[in-house]
């Protein structure tokens, strides 16, 4: 194991064209969560390209060379014999003992319940930290980004090889029954949907229990490749579903919706914001510490906004909403209402402003 860690040990790490991004990770320890190509490798090796090169040790667990049992019993004393006080486990599992160093840094889809190690948790790129990968902004940004979605890879890709690199992506990622269930999901994106009802779409097309769709099901929630919304007071409600990343939908599906798949993209701003969110009849979302109702009309005129807002004054009064924002492509346009602010906001300009009046440290926690 030793000549391995060697191997490891003299290798040189590369991040071409690196972005820098607003994650921050300072000399203590850290576990780094989030989805396969969210960009976890390249945030630690350009983490550790900043050290000198003879203090830290960069391991892909994945490597099928590595003997996890010898690696176990080599791995601190490789580390004190040559200097090292960083090490990056990426690909991290659970079998694999952490060493005494004193930075680690462990990558992986799932958590770990290490409680020396701060988390931080990575998604893939919002539409602020998308810009920073374009070469120019102006008004085609945003239909890049549509295009492109928030994978940072995507940029390095041709186009021809996209949506082929993040179905291979995903087939390695996540189990058979997974990826079934990802093809699903992607067409009913925003809809309200149950595991309950996948399994009963599923079991018509292949042989699976109710019990391997749930648990397939729950572990790609867990994981952060799919998303549930709860129904505001309702936790028992059926919840509704959202993609971790809406190039998956053309990734994965023919069809086309672009409401539902502008629904997704604003649901994806406000989760890397951490808001703690709900849906309610007729309300997209719905923020209880802001007392603020986003709703998403891409193409919606003020017209049809005024009979949106007639059928959820109820829930507008009942809740003590302050803020009402519609979120659409282009429209805008503040409207006066007898009981709420309504403001139409672009994309373009929300997506950028979102969250300013609430200072949120979402990189930790």
């Amino acid at each position: 194991m030793e000549i391995l860690l060697e191997e490891f040990y003299k290798q040189d790490l590369h991040t071409p064209q690196y972005i820098e991004r607003r994650y921050f990770l300072d000399e203590k320890s850290y576990q780094v969560n989030g989805i396969s190509q969210s960009g976890k490798t390249a945030l630690i090796k350009h983490i550790l390209l900043g050290y000198k090169k003879s203090s830290y040790l960069y391991i892909d667990c994945d490597d099928l060379r590595i003997d996890v049992m010898a690696l176990n019993e080599t791995l601190t004393r490789f580390c004190n014999q040559n200097d090292i006080t960083a090490v990056a486990l990426d690909n991290y599992r659970a079998e694999i003992a952490l060493p005494k160093v004193k930075q680690l840094i462990i990558a992986s889809v799932a958590h770990h319940d290490y409680s020396e190690l701060k988390t931080i948790r990575l998604y893939p790129l919002d539409f602020e930290s998308f810009l920073a990968f374009e070469a120019r902004y102006d008004e085609s940004a945003l239909n890049h980004f549509f295009q492109l979605g928030g994978f940072p890879a995507m940029h390095r890709i041709p186009s021809e090889d996209r949506i082929r690199h993040i179905q291979r992506s995903l087939k390695s990622a996540l189990t058979e029954i997974g990826f079934d269930i990802m093809l699903l999901a992607t067409n009913l994106l925003t809809q309200k949907i149950s595991a309950y009802m996948l399994y009963e779409r599923l079991k018509t097309t292949r042989k699976i229990s109710k019990d391997m769709l749930y648990k397939n099901f729950e572990t790609i929630v867990v994981q952060g490749y799919l998303h549930q919304l709860e129904k505001f007071n309702h936790p028992r409600a059926v919840k509704k579903l959202y993609l971790c990343d809406t190039s998956i939908k053309n990734a994965l599906s023919t069809q086309k919706h672009f409401g539902r798949l502008f629904e997704n993209m604003v649901y994806l701003e406000m989760l890397k914001k951490e808001f703690t969110l709900f849906y309610d009849e007729e309300i997209d979302f719905y923020i209880p510490e802001q007392d603020r109702v986003v709703l998403c009309m891409p193409f919606g005129n003020q017209e049809a906004l005024f009979k949106k807002i007639e059928k959820i004054e109820g829930f507008i009064i009942t809740n003590g909403i302050t803020k009402v924002e519609v979120v659409t492509m282009s429209n805008e346009a503040s409207l006066r209402h007898p009981f709420v602010p309504v403001e139409m906001i672009p994309f373009s300009v929300w997506a950028l402003t979102e969250g300013e009046d609430e200072p949120q440290e979402d990189e930790e926690f």
